[in-house]
């Protein structure tokens, strides 16, 4: 038996899909913060014994093991990365503080420009200068540069970005700038422009490289660390890494620009989602990803979740490598209750794994959703929590609740529902911001509910959007895991060029295509994959002349027989089609520019295989036992279901509490669940 396993670690638990021909095992287990690897080899111990398997025999069955980390993100909440330097053109040290004059919110005058990653004092300048053609206009200086290494050594700089004008046309200058500081400051991690973002403008290209700078040290140390345990463990074949643009490639790939595995996790998430929205007939879906620590929010269109690469904005930093649109809310089971100015607050803060809740027993001492949930009966004491590795504890949890109230005037009771009404308008509020900003009505959308608390509120913020059904997996507990083995192994690449759109200068077009294929066979061969196996999509950036930013589409596929005379014309007529879908305009009397080219590339590999039909008929289910729950209409007899004991056609009327492995799935008053064909729920208002 070959086995394929998606590993995906969240703040508070790290969760595991297990690929085992078409059937799918999941597991959970608490992630260890000290040493995130730890949680990762215990999960996969723990598979190997529920295989009857040594975990060396297992991990010697693997024949690829996929995996989607938030240490790069947790690096920037934290501000814990490197201690980081740059060095960039004379002239151009406050880039980063410019922004380009973006604002997150233009009517908050009080909100504080974000903690620069590098401060003004480790931001060196040397004279040099490449123009737009990619001539010198200026030699570098390489005395300065040794000067700026001898200033960034005082400081105790451990990651160097390297970022000057024009470097994706010219990389002379930036090389020789890094053989340099290489020279000068043995050891220190170096991260240059021209191989982490080689495209205008500067900003977005500073930005990006100087956060690849600050996460890297971790990212590659963490990764290597897991590399070396999978090796000593008995793991024969290359570790596999999610990417923010949705696809997975090997370490080797990612060490070269770590950034790509920001939100690699979620992006796991949104991807196993268009997967099983489409097979099950629902290719607009509405992703809600509830975890222990934070809420994700993506929309996947006509069954796609294209990865954008251009502005994004990610913990407010700029990246502009390719990823799927996320956005994140600091609200999960784990967000503490607490008084802020006299009022009730529910996150962002995290009580994360350790010590957890207060009905972990962990010791936490600071009430949560999750103990708010156990508070109002949704939880139980009596019943096996993630999986049974641990039971929860009532210890503690009402007093913690009592003490806001008596500050409040409210009881324990209120306020624990206080803090449940509280995040669920938080949650839903994010939702409609995401969906009215991105021109969707929620209504026409189907809800995806994932993560191990998705399933608990998802109904309520369905029916406060009016949406009608949310479906919910199986394997919704682990669904990020999971959507790391329906990811395919992919490259997505680009490469600056400015000439008009209508006298296209096609043999340099054709040289930077080449070069990127080039790259990209290369990574793929390593990986053992053959040229043949590789799928590749020819896109092309252009904007008008003054626009701040390109669109990107398609201009072929698997080779460039459409790389001929009539380029120009072919390559005006779709960016017109693009500009139309997206602003709804174009410009007939103003000829475009080509702004660069763009190469995703991509291998098929076996995926979970996804259930698409429901039972013909469907018959209720017979409930387990009765608790009272405050489903919001006061607490209520509701009956308590199993999931071990339901079927493919049960019915489950609401108000009810399914108790599955590792989630638990509310159905709310007005709602009914079903189970389909693979076991899967879709939870449909009664009133459909």
């Amino acid at each position: 038996m070959n086995y394929r396993v998606g590993i995906d670690i969240g703040g508070t638990f790290t969760d595991f899909a297990l690929l085992k021909g078409t059937q799918v095992i999941v597991h959970k287990n608490l992630s260890t913060p000290e040493d995130r690897s730890i949680g990762v080899m215990t999960g996969l111990d723990t598979l190997a014994q529920k295989e009857g398997l040594s975990l060396a025999d297992f991990l010697s069955q693997c024949d690829a093991i996929v995996h989607g980390t938030t240490i790069a993100d947790n690096t920037l909440i934290e501000m814990d990365g490197a201690v980081t330097g740059l060095i960039t053109t004379e002239g151009f040290r406050d880039e980063l503080e410019y922004r380009r004059g973006f604002k997150e919110d233009i009517w908050d005058t009080r909100l504080a420009p974000p903690k620069p990653i590098v401060p003004r004092r480790r931001r060196l300048t040397v004279p040099e200068r490449i123009l737009f053609d990619g001539s010198v206009y200026k030699t570098l200086d390489e005395g300065a540069v040794r000067e700026c290494c001898r200033k960034l050594k005082k400081q105790k700089v451990e990651s160097v970005a390297i970022s000057l004008i024009f470097s994706f046309v010219n990389p002379s200058h930036e090389k020789r700038v890094a053989e340099i500081v290489a020279e000068e400051m043995p050891g220190v991690h170096l991260s240059t422009s021209h191989e982490v973002l080689p495209r205008a403008p500067e900003y977005d290209r500073t930005s990006t490289t100087v956060v690849n700078a600050y996460v890297a040290p971790r990212v590659t140390s963490y990764l290597e660390k897991l590399v070396s345990r999978l090796q000593q463990g008995g793991y024969k074949n290359q570790l596999m890494v999610m990417q923010a643009s949705g696809g997975v490639m090997t370490k080797e790939y990612i060490e070269g620009s770590p950034i790509r595995v920001l939100a690699s996790g979620p992006a796991g998430g949104v991807i196993g989602s268009a997967h099983v929205g489409s097979k099950k007939g629902y290719p607009n879906i509405l992703c809600v990803d509830m975890g222990g620590t934070s809420y994700d929010i993506s929309v996947v269109a006509n069954g796609n979740a294209p990865a954008i690469a251009g502005w994004n904005m990610h913990h407010r930093n700029l990246v502009g490598v390719p990823m799927v649109q996320v956005e994140t809310l600091g609200a999960g089971g784990g967000s503490i209750c607490h008084i802020n100015n006299g009022e009730l607050q529910v996150g962002p803060a995290s009580a994360g794994s350790d010590p957890g809740p207060i009905c972990y027993g962990r010791g936490g001492q600071n009430p949560t959703v999750t103990d708010a949930l156990l508070m109002l009966g949704v939880l139980s004491a009596d019943s096996e929590f993630a999986g049974g590795s641990f039971s929860l504890s009532a210890k503690g949890v009402r007093e913690a609740f009592h003490s806001i109230g008596e500050r409040l005037g409210s009881s324990a009771e209120e306020i624990a529902f206080d803090a449940w009404r509280l995040v669920n308008a938080n949650m839903i509020q994010a939702i409609r911001r995401t969906t009215a900003g991105k021109g969707i009505d929620p209504k026409d959308m189907v809800m995806l509910a994932y993560g191990g608390n998705g399933a608990a509120f998802a109904a309520v913020h369905a029916e406060a959007l009016g949406i009608n059904r949310v479906l919910i997996p199986k394997a919704s507990p682990t669904f990020s895991a999971l959507g790391t083995l329906v990811a395919k192994p992919s490259i997505d690449e680009e490469r600056s060029f400015i000439c008009p759109a209508n006298a296209p200068d096609l043999k340099k077009l054709r040289q930077l295509w080449e070069e990127l294929e080039a790259r990209a066979v290369k990574y793929f061969a390593d990986a053992n994959f053959r040229q043949s196996e590789i799928q590749s999509t020819y896109q092309m950036n252009m904007r008008y002349r003054g626009q701040n930013f390109a669109l990107t589409f398609d201009m072929g596929q698997n080779d460039l027989s459409f790389l001929d005379d009539n380029l120009g014309g072919k390559a005006i007529a779709a960016f017109n089609e693009r500009h139309m879908a997206e602003y709804g305009h174009v410009r007939d009397e103003e000829i475009p520019e080509i702004t660069g080219v763009r190469l995703a590339t991509s291998v098929d590999t076996p995926a979970p295989v996804v259930d698409s039909g429901f039972t013909t008929t469907a018959f209720d289910a017979e409930h387990t036992t009765i608790r009272k729950v405050n489903l919001g209409q006061g607490y209520q007899d509701t009956p308590i279901h199993r999931g071990v004991n339901l079927r493919p056609g049960h019915r489950i009327t609401g108000p009810a509490v399914i108790e599955e492995t590792f989630t638990t799935i509310v159905v709310y008053p007005g709602w009914i669940a079903v189970l389909d064909d693979a076991c899967d729920y879709e939870l449909r208002l009664q009133s459909v």
